[in-house]
């Protein structure tokens, strides 16, 4: 794990529909890092994930990814730069296949063997796809759906990978499977800031964690310590 800050987030703010969703806030993600953002539904955790990836405009603040500021910049470009995220709902697209879809997450790829390795590489990760490969992706299960979309963002080699709410609405099986793959993932060392409402799972997996209330980063600390931290638990874990 590295001291470098691949991304670096300051005095965001995002307001949409007269809504101050996100109301000014600072966090870093360094290099290597595993790092969660949790809190409540509408605490403003998809708004941040949002305005980093371009899809939502910052009304304030500043984005630096790698050292450069990125407001302004189109999802397409940063995932040149290697920043990709799998949205909430996921956005597979339905009425490719699977391999189609896998081929549409290199698109900044021009090597075609390099494509043809990465596509094994994510059917090892994921072997559920590869039996489906020419399933249309909207035939699929929810927690398929899910496996494809981060297979497909994997597609793109991303050195920083945002997870927005990837076990949101899976069976309890198909939870435990994306943990582990994002552990996985994790370990082969890209780095991944997640967005997840499932607090304890998240928390037990990462490095570091925000908590997000109102728009507001109100904790921060070791993952470990939120863990713990009887707050954290009253609020988010049921206890």
């Amino acid at each position: 794990m590295s001291n470098e800050a691949l991304l670096q987030v300051r005095g965001l703010q995002v307001a949409y529909g007269g809504i101050q969703a996100v109301k000014g806030i600072d966090f870093d993600v360094r290099a290597g890092e595993l790092v969660c953002l949790i809190g409540s539904n509408g605490a403003g955790k998809t708004s941040t994930m949002k305005a980093i990836t371009g899809t939502l405009p910052a009304s304030a603040g500043e984005l630096r990814y790698l050292g450069r500021p990125i407001a302004g910049q189109g999802a397409w470009d940063l995932v040149r730069q290697g920043l990709a995220m799998v949205p909430e709902g996921r956005g597979v697209f339905t009425r490719m296949s699977i391999a189609e879809n896998l081929q549409m997450g290199a698109y900044c790829c021009d090597d075609k063997a390099q494509i043809a390795a990465d596509t094994e590489r994510m059917y090892a990760l994921f072997p559920r796809l590869k039996e489906r490969h020419g399933q249309l992706a909207g035939t699929l299960s929810g927690g398929e759906q899910q496996m494809l979309a981060m297979a497909r963002a994997l597609m793109s080699r991303p050195r920083l990978l945002l997870l927005d709410e990837p076990s949101m609405g899976l069976a309890p099986v198909m939870v435990d499977k994306i943990f582990e793959v994002i552990r996985d993932v994790a370990a082969q060392g890209v780095t991944i800031l997640l967005v997840e409402q499932n607090a304890s799972r998240a928390l037990a997996l990462a490095d570091r964690g925000y908590v997000m209330e109102s728009g507001l980063i109100t904790l921060s600390g070791p993952a470990q310590t939120l863990l713990h931290d009887p707050a954290v638990r009253a609020a988010y874990l049921g206890e």
